[in-house]
């Protein structure tokens, strides 16, 4: 009886084993599978970088039309600029995928800038401004900004390739400045509690502004040079690009305030403040030389992820087996902002 019973405990050890591999093996096979699907798929597999999504005509209407109806292509400039989808990557991809495919045989003739943002960083809202301007110069057709929100800072140097600025009454504009920082100092706090802090370097002020001992006059100047270049730059291309703005008030009066529409148009900021979508789109299509009784198309052209590139990216816990636990600050607090040069209304950093 001692020996039956052992064998009934041995059986079902044995048992509970095998069901247990056999629920591993599906497991680890799920996981090749899918490791497969997402890093070793055939190139038919792979979607395309961008999608076109139709978008509504001053009519209303998302109707798919024939390949030879003219297009404006919209270009969303929505958030932070250098975040996200908003950078220089993206806008030039956007606008050398406006010249093919779908879109091939100069079918788009005009562009409208969707704006509503703070800013960002100078570097990418120089670039798409320059972006914008080759392609309107190369291609001739007609460049127009619709302001639905806020248009400051960097978008504002971005709206300067715009041929005109139109906004709804309600819409904000202005802030021409720049930031960087802000930048703390903690070497008296350090000194109270008895901390001390060491940074080896090579080359003169290669440690400027170090937040952990006292900073010396005059080690930032060259960041103050830089701050005053980029100033300078982003003033000369707003004025260049909206004479009526009178310049020496730019720089002493209207600085990085901002306005509501009716003013902006006052300063120069813009050409009409008591526009809506519609509107603005029927004075683009004019401009693009599109008849009123003709049908066009209205296309946007935006980033295409498949669901498997999504669990394959690195915030997935699926793949990095990690948790990540977070909380939300201010939304233009981002990390990816820290020690960059900003065209950026911020009202927070006050």
């Amino acid at each position: 009886m001692e020996f039956t019973r052992e064998s009934i405990f041995v059986a079902a050890i044995r048992s509970f084993f095998k069901s247990f591999a056999v629920i591993i093996g599906i497991s680890a096979a799920l996981g090749v599978v899918l490791l497969v699907l997402v890093f070793m798929a055939p190139s038919t597999m792979t979607p395309p970088k961008n999608e076109l999504v139709l978008a509504p005509d001053a009519a209303g209407k998302e109707d798919l039309l024939a390949l030879t109806a003219p297009v404006i292509l919209r270009i969303d400039i929505n958030g932070v600029i250098g975040v996200d989808g908003l950078t220089t990557e993206k806008i030039d991809s956007v606008l050398r995928d406006s010249r093919e495919g779908f879109l091939a045989n100069n079918r788009v003739k005009g562009i409208l800038l969707h704006l509503s943002t703070p800013g960002g960083t100078v570097t990418d809202s120089d670039n798409i401004y320059e972006l914008l301007m080759t392609y309107k110069k190369k291609y001739n057709v007609p460049i127009y900004a619709f302001v639905d929100g806020i248009c400051a800072s960097g978008g504002m140097y971005i709206a300067a390739a715009a041929d005109k600025i139109l906004a709804t009454p309600i819409s904000i504009v202005g802030s021409i400045g720049v930031v960087l920082g802000p930048v703390f100092n903690f070497s008296q706090a350090m000194d109270k509690y008895g901390v001390q802090s060491l940074t080896l370097t090579e080359g003169k002020d290669k440690d400027m502004l170090n937040p952990f001992r006292p900073w010396v006059p005059g080690e930032d100047q060259s960041l103050r040079a830089v701050t005053l270049a980029m100033y300078d730059r982003f003033v000369d291309t707003v004025t260049t690009a909206r004479p009526a703005i009178d310049k020496e008030k730019l720089v002493n009066e209207y600085g990085a305030q901002i306005y509501m529409a009716a003013e902006g148009v006052r300063i120069g900021y813009l050409d009409a403040g008591d526009v809506n979508y519609n509107s603005a789109l029927q004075e683009l299509t004019a401009a693009a030389g599109i008849k009123e009784s003709e049908h066009y198309q209205v296309v946007k052209i935006v980033p295409l992820r498949s669901f498997l590139a999504e669990l394959a990216g690195a915030k997935s816990p699926l793949f990095t087996g990690k948790l990540k636990h977070s909380f939300e600050m201010h939304p233009l607090m981002n990390p990816e902002l820290s020690g960059k040069f900003l065209y950026l209304y911020d009202p927070s950093r006050g």
